[in-house]
Protein backbone atom coordinates (compact mmCIF):
# COMPACT_ATOMS: atom_id res chain seq x y z
CA UNK A 1 0.00 0.00 0.00
CA UNK A 2 2.83 2.42 1.27
CA UNK A 3 4.46 1.84 -2.39
CA UNK A 4 1.09 1.99 -4.31
CA UNK A 5 1.05 5.53 -2.75
CA UNK A 6 4.63 6.73 -2.95
CA UNK A 7 4.03 5.91 -6.77
CA UNK A 8 0.63 8.24 -6.96
CA UNK A 9 3.01 11.13 -5.26
CA UNK A 10 5.61 10.56 -7.80
CA UNK A 11 3.66 10.79 -10.44
CA UNK A 12 1.66 13.53 -9.45
CA UNK A 13 4.71 15.67 -8.84
CA UNK A 14 5.99 14.58 -12.08
CA UNK A 15 3.16 15.83 -13.50
CA UNK A 16 3.28 19.05 -12.23
CA UNK A 17 6.81 19.47 -12.19
CA UNK A 18 7.09 19.12 -16.39
CA UNK A 19 4.53 22.26 -16.25
CA UNK A 20 6.21 24.41 -14.59
CA UNK A 21 7.66 27.12 -16.72
CA UNK A 22 11.32 27.80 -17.77
CA UNK A 23 12.42 30.90 -19.18
CA UNK A 24 14.20 30.97 -22.72
CA UNK A 25 15.50 33.23 -25.86
CA UNK A 26 14.93 32.47 -29.21
CA UNK A 27 18.46 30.84 -29.56
CA UNK A 28 20.02 28.44 -27.25
CA UNK A 29 23.60 27.13 -27.55
CA UNK A 30 24.21 23.54 -26.93
CA UNK A 31 27.13 22.84 -25.55
CA UNK A 32 29.50 19.55 -26.44
CA UNK A 33 29.42 16.53 -24.12
CA UNK A 34 26.70 14.49 -21.82
CA UNK A 35 22.86 15.05 -21.31
CA UNK A 36 24.30 16.01 -17.90
CA UNK A 37 27.07 18.52 -18.39
CA UNK A 38 24.49 20.38 -20.88
CA UNK A 39 22.30 20.43 -17.91
CA UNK A 40 24.66 21.48 -15.97
CA UNK A 41 26.01 24.09 -18.69
CA UNK A 42 22.62 25.47 -18.98
CA UNK A 43 21.94 26.14 -15.42
CA UNK A 44 24.96 28.19 -15.34
CA UNK A 45 23.76 30.13 -17.65
CA UNK A 46 20.36 31.00 -16.18
CA UNK A 47 17.94 28.53 -16.79
CA UNK A 48 16.31 26.77 -14.17
CA UNK A 49 16.51 23.03 -14.32
CA UNK A 50 17.46 20.15 -12.13
CA UNK A 51 18.66 16.73 -11.98
CA UNK A 52 15.50 15.78 -12.42
CA UNK A 53 15.59 17.40 -16.51
CA UNK A 54 18.74 15.72 -17.13
CA UNK A 55 16.52 12.37 -16.50
CA UNK A 56 13.70 13.62 -18.43
CA UNK A 57 15.92 14.35 -21.28
CA UNK A 58 17.53 11.04 -21.55
CA UNK A 59 13.71 9.70 -22.10
CA UNK A 60 13.15 11.80 -24.59
CA UNK A 61 16.52 12.49 -26.99
CA UNK A 62 20.12 13.84 -27.19
CA UNK A 63 20.40 17.76 -28.58
CA UNK A 64 22.78 18.53 -31.09
CA UNK A 65 25.77 20.33 -30.40
CA UNK A 66 25.86 24.14 -31.34
CA UNK A 67 23.03 26.80 -31.76
CA UNK A 68 19.70 25.76 -32.37
CA UNK A 69 16.41 27.92 -32.87
CA UNK A 70 14.06 27.81 -29.86
CA UNK A 71 11.18 29.93 -30.93
CA UNK A 72 9.66 33.21 -30.00
CA UNK A 73 8.02 32.54 -26.75
CA UNK A 74 9.89 34.01 -23.66
CA UNK A 75 8.48 31.29 -21.20
CA UNK A 76 8.04 28.05 -22.15
CA UNK A 77 6.59 25.15 -19.81
CA UNK A 78 9.32 22.37 -18.82
CA UNK A 79 8.23 19.32 -21.18
CA UNK A 80 8.09 21.34 -24.06
CA UNK A 81 11.03 23.16 -23.72
CA UNK A 82 13.16 19.84 -23.38
CA UNK A 83 11.51 18.34 -26.17
CA UNK A 84 12.36 21.87 -28.10
CA UNK A 85 16.12 21.32 -27.01
CA UNK A 86 16.59 17.58 -28.42
CA UNK A 87 14.37 18.35 -32.02
CA UNK A 88 15.23 22.27 -32.33
CA UNK A 89 16.64 22.77 -35.96
CA UNK A 90 20.22 24.64 -35.88
CA UNK A 91 19.88 28.62 -35.97
CA UNK A 92 21.23 29.79 -38.76
CA UNK A 93 21.95 33.19 -40.45
CA UNK A 94 22.04 34.15 -43.93
CA UNK A 95 24.69 36.50 -44.56
CA UNK A 96 25.11 38.03 -48.33
CA UNK A 97 27.85 40.00 -49.66
CA UNK A 98 27.16 42.45 -52.18
CA UNK A 99 28.66 42.29 -55.55
CA UNK A 100 30.91 45.20 -55.55
CA UNK A 101 30.78 46.34 -51.87
CA UNK A 102 33.23 47.48 -49.95
CA UNK A 103 34.39 45.55 -46.49
CA UNK A 104 33.80 49.17 -44.88
CA UNK A 105 30.44 48.67 -45.66
CA UNK A 106 30.03 44.91 -45.26
CA UNK A 107 31.04 45.21 -41.61
CA UNK A 108 29.46 47.88 -40.56
CA UNK A 109 25.83 45.85 -41.61
CA UNK A 110 27.27 42.53 -40.16
CA UNK A 111 28.23 44.32 -36.97
CA UNK A 112 24.40 46.32 -36.26
CA UNK A 113 22.82 43.20 -37.25
CA UNK A 114 24.39 40.45 -35.12
CA UNK A 115 26.30 42.47 -33.15
CA UNK A 116 29.39 41.98 -33.33
CA UNK A 117 32.79 44.02 -33.12
CA UNK A 118 33.51 45.89 -36.54
CA UNK A 119 36.94 46.63 -35.10
CA UNK A 120 37.42 42.57 -34.73
CA UNK A 121 36.00 41.60 -37.64
CA UNK A 122 39.28 43.98 -39.51
CA UNK A 123 41.57 42.84 -37.30
CA UNK A 124 41.18 39.31 -38.08
CA UNK A 125 40.50 39.72 -41.50
CA UNK A 126 44.12 41.39 -41.98
CA UNK A 127 45.32 38.58 -40.36
CA UNK A 128 43.79 35.80 -42.27
CA UNK A 129 43.08 37.68 -45.49
CA UNK A 130 46.15 38.30 -48.07
CA UNK A 131 44.28 41.31 -49.83
CA UNK A 132 43.51 44.17 -48.02
CA UNK A 133 39.88 44.53 -49.97
CA UNK A 134 37.97 41.42 -52.15
CA UNK A 135 39.49 38.72 -49.95
CA UNK A 136 35.54 37.82 -49.21
CA UNK A 137 34.18 36.52 -52.48
CA UNK A 138 30.75 38.32 -52.96
CA UNK A 139 28.26 35.90 -52.30
CA UNK A 140 25.75 34.32 -49.66
CA UNK A 141 27.24 31.97 -46.56
CA UNK A 142 24.75 30.11 -44.22
CA UNK A 143 26.59 30.49 -40.36
CA UNK A 144 25.38 29.59 -37.33
CA UNK A 145 23.75 31.92 -34.97
CA UNK A 146 26.62 33.47 -32.49
CA UNK A 147 29.49 32.98 -34.19
CA UNK A 148 32.54 35.21 -33.13
CA UNK A 149 34.52 37.50 -35.14
CA UNK A 150 37.25 35.30 -35.47
CA UNK A 151 35.52 32.34 -36.54
CA UNK A 152 33.24 34.08 -38.99
CA UNK A 153 35.89 35.78 -40.97
CA UNK A 154 37.80 32.50 -40.87
CA UNK A 155 35.16 30.54 -42.26
CA UNK A 156 34.55 33.44 -45.25
CA UNK A 157 37.80 33.52 -46.03
CA UNK A 158 38.19 30.06 -46.25
CA UNK A 159 35.51 29.19 -48.12
CA UNK A 160 36.73 32.55 -50.65
CA UNK A 161 40.16 31.46 -50.78
CA UNK A 162 39.44 28.01 -52.07
CA UNK A 163 37.03 29.82 -54.72
CA UNK A 164 40.64 31.41 -55.73
CA UNK A 165 42.41 28.69 -55.89
CA UNK A 166 40.07 27.06 -57.78
CA UNK A 167 39.70 29.44 -60.44
CA UNK A 168 43.12 30.83 -60.65
CA UNK A 169 44.06 26.58 -61.27
CA UNK A 170 41.36 26.79 -64.12
CA UNK A 171 42.83 30.17 -66.30
CA UNK A 172 46.25 30.16 -64.87
CA UNK A 173 47.67 26.70 -64.13
CA UNK A 174 48.36 27.84 -60.21
CA UNK A 175 47.36 29.85 -57.52
CA UNK A 176 49.62 32.46 -56.56
CA UNK A 177 48.47 35.59 -54.30
CA UNK A 178 50.51 38.44 -55.77
CA UNK A 179 49.05 38.06 -59.38
CA UNK A 180 45.45 37.10 -58.18
CA UNK A 181 45.80 40.18 -56.26
CA UNK A 182 46.21 42.22 -60.01
CA UNK A 183 43.21 40.34 -60.97
CA UNK A 184 40.71 40.84 -58.11
CA UNK A 185 41.77 44.53 -58.54
CA UNK A 186 40.76 44.89 -62.08
CA UNK A 187 37.56 42.57 -61.64
CA UNK A 188 36.93 45.04 -58.70
CA UNK A 189 37.21 48.41 -61.36
CA UNK A 190 34.89 45.92 -63.96
CA UNK A 191 32.54 45.60 -60.93
CA UNK A 192 32.12 49.10 -60.21
CA UNK A 193 32.01 50.10 -63.84
CA UNK A 194 29.68 48.00 -65.63
CA UNK A 195 26.67 48.60 -66.09
CA UNK A 196 25.20 44.65 -66.66
CA UNK A 197 26.86 41.27 -66.52
CA UNK A 198 27.10 41.46 -70.20
CA UNK A 199 29.31 44.81 -70.52
CA UNK A 200 32.27 43.73 -67.95
CA UNK A 201 34.24 41.44 -70.19
CA UNK A 202 34.40 45.10 -72.74
CA UNK A 203 35.41 47.35 -69.82
CA UNK A 204 37.79 45.11 -68.86
CA UNK A 205 39.27 45.16 -72.03
CA UNK A 206 39.32 49.23 -71.81
CA UNK A 207 41.24 48.45 -68.75
CA UNK A 208 43.85 46.42 -70.01
CA UNK A 209 43.72 48.76 -73.45
CA UNK A 210 44.44 52.11 -71.61
CA UNK A 211 47.09 49.85 -69.41
CA UNK A 212 48.71 48.96 -72.48
CA UNK A 213 49.01 52.32 -73.80
CA UNK A 214 50.12 53.97 -70.39
CA UNK A 215 47.14 56.23 -69.91
CA UNK A 216 45.38 56.75 -66.83
CA UNK A 217 42.68 54.72 -66.27
CA UNK A 218 40.31 57.73 -65.32
CA UNK A 219 37.63 55.84 -63.95
CA UNK A 220 35.23 57.14 -61.45
CA UNK A 221 34.91 53.83 -59.47
CA UNK A 222 38.20 53.48 -58.78
CA UNK A 223 37.51 56.54 -56.12
CA UNK A 224 35.00 54.32 -54.69
CA UNK A 225 37.05 52.28 -52.06
CA UNK A 226 36.45 51.95 -48.71
CA UNK A 227 33.94 54.68 -46.98
CA UNK A 228 33.04 56.45 -50.10
CA UNK A 229 31.96 53.04 -51.74
CA UNK A 230 28.37 54.74 -51.84
CA UNK A 231 29.43 58.62 -52.10
CA UNK A 232 28.82 60.17 -55.44
CA UNK A 233 32.44 61.27 -57.77
CA UNK A 234 32.24 64.79 -58.05
CA UNK A 235 35.36 66.94 -59.82
CA UNK A 236 36.17 68.69 -55.88
CA UNK A 237 36.40 65.14 -54.91
CA UNK A 238 38.94 64.16 -58.06
CA UNK A 239 40.74 67.38 -57.34
CA UNK A 240 40.98 66.87 -53.57
CA UNK A 241 41.78 62.58 -53.38
CA UNK A 242 45.63 62.20 -53.57
CA UNK A 243 45.65 58.35 -52.99
CA UNK A 244 46.77 56.54 -55.44
CA UNK A 245 43.26 54.94 -55.83
CA UNK A 246 42.69 58.25 -57.96
CA UNK A 247 43.35 56.90 -61.26
CA UNK A 248 42.64 60.30 -62.69
CA UNK A 249 46.17 61.36 -61.36
CA UNK A 250 48.02 57.95 -61.09
CA UNK A 251 48.67 55.68 -64.23
CA UNK A 252 48.23 51.87 -63.45
CA UNK A 253 46.15 49.82 -61.40
CA UNK A 254 45.12 51.03 -58.00
CA UNK A 255 46.96 49.45 -54.75
CA UNK A 256 44.44 46.70 -54.10
CA UNK A 257 41.23 45.98 -54.97
CA UNK A 258 38.04 48.35 -54.46
CA UNK A 259 35.34 46.28 -53.63
CA UNK A 260 33.55 42.66 -53.74
CA UNK A 261 33.79 41.10 -57.04
CA UNK A 262 31.16 38.38 -58.73
CA UNK A 263 32.53 35.15 -60.57
CA UNK A 264 31.37 37.38 -63.98
CA UNK A 265 33.69 39.86 -62.83
CA UNK A 266 36.61 37.63 -62.52
CA UNK A 267 35.83 35.94 -65.80
CA UNK A 268 35.66 38.96 -67.22
CA UNK A 269 39.26 40.48 -66.01
CA UNK A 270 40.63 36.94 -66.30
CA UNK A 271 39.66 36.14 -69.96
CA UNK A 272 38.50 39.95 -71.63
CA UNK A 273 36.63 40.53 -74.75
CA UNK A 274 39.20 41.41 -77.92
CA UNK A 275 38.71 44.97 -78.90
CA UNK A 276 39.92 48.32 -79.75
CA UNK A 277 37.75 50.46 -77.38
CA UNK A 278 40.19 53.00 -75.28
CA UNK A 279 36.70 54.79 -73.80
CA UNK A 280 33.26 54.94 -72.79
CA UNK A 281 30.52 56.84 -71.57
CA UNK A 282 26.89 55.96 -69.96
CA UNK A 283 23.96 56.64 -71.98
CA UNK A 284 20.59 57.43 -71.69
CA UNK A 285 19.76 53.66 -71.57
CA UNK A 286 22.10 53.04 -68.70
CA UNK A 287 24.53 50.84 -70.60
CA UNK A 288 27.52 52.24 -71.99
CA UNK A 289 28.67 53.66 -75.65
CA UNK A 290 32.02 52.36 -76.26
CA UNK A 291 34.57 53.89 -78.67
CA UNK A 292 38.30 54.00 -79.67
CA UNK A 293 38.87 57.30 -80.11
CA UNK A 294 38.85 60.64 -77.96
CA UNK A 295 36.66 62.22 -80.84
CA UNK A 296 34.51 59.41 -80.95
CA UNK A 297 34.39 59.40 -77.06
CA UNK A 298 33.34 63.46 -76.79
CA UNK A 299 30.56 62.57 -79.67
CA UNK A 300 29.13 60.00 -77.21
CA UNK A 301 28.99 62.94 -74.13
CA UNK A 302 27.43 65.40 -76.08
CA UNK A 303 24.80 63.12 -77.43
CA UNK A 304 24.46 61.97 -73.70
CA UNK A 305 23.29 65.77 -72.91
CA UNK A 306 21.22 66.06 -75.53
CA UNK A 307 17.27 65.93 -74.75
Amino acid sequence: MWAENFAVVLIISLAFYITLPVKTTQTVYIPQGSIASIITQLTKKGMDLSIIDTYLMRLIGQPQQGWIFIGNKKIMNRIDFLHTLTNAKAAIHKITLIPGETLEIFFDSLAQQYGLDKEKLFQYYHIYSPYPEAGIYADTYYVPAGIKEKNLIRFLIKQSEKRYARLAKQYLGEYDTKSWKKILTTASIVQKEAANNREMPIVASVVYNRLKKKMRLQMDGTLNYGKYSHIKVTPQRIKDDNTTFNTYKFKGLPPSPIGSVSLTAIRAALKPAKTDYLYFMKGKSGTHDFSKSFKAHRKNIQKAKEK
